[in-house]
């Protein structure tokens, strides 16, 4: 018989916040202001002017262990979806991906999803860590998230 215990590779969090959906987008967006609400306390900075427009845009981001990660996005739409894939410098994407979904409720109140969907990734030494990102650790950028764009 097999052990069906593994956790879904899949994890995602959502949270109303009161600010407006671009406000929130801009925050998302721009690379150099992910440190500020990082949940998961991983991001150390981000050079500015890398601001994502586009699937294919690649922006890179210091770790709190001082390692680069060069992220690719896969998914973007202007002020609603952006999702991308990190990887060490020059190499291909182990397979894990972050997204975050904005949808408007109205001019100033806006339905924030974060995904961490890890389902194809490969690299056996990214596991513990992957397992270890919960709805809790997506929901605590959430509520950075919020923190920042409601005081705005």
């Amino acid at each position: 018989m097999t052990d069906n215990t593994e956790p879904s590779r899949t994890v995602t969090a959502s949270r109303d916040i009161a600010a407006a959906p671009d406000r929130i987008f801009e925050l998302i967006a721009d690379p150099a202001e992910q440190p500020l609400w990082d949940g998961n306390e991983n991001l150390a900075k981000a050079a500015a002017g890398q601001r994502v427009r586009a699937v294919g845009d690649v922006f890179t981001m210091t770790l709190t262990t001082g390692a680069d990660r060069d992220n690719r996005v896969v998914e973007f739409e202007e002020g609603r979806l952006i999702a991308w894939q990190p990887s060490e410098p020059g190499k291909q994407p182990p397979g894990h991906l972050w997204r975050w979904e904005v949808e408007p409720i109205d001019e100033t109140h806006t339905r924030v999803t974060h995904t961490y969907d890890w389902s194809r990734l490969t690299d056996e030494k990214r596991l513990v860590r992957a397992r270890a990102t919960t709805p809790t650790k997506l929901r605590a950028s959430l509520d950075r998230l919020a923190e920042i764009a409601e005081r705005q």
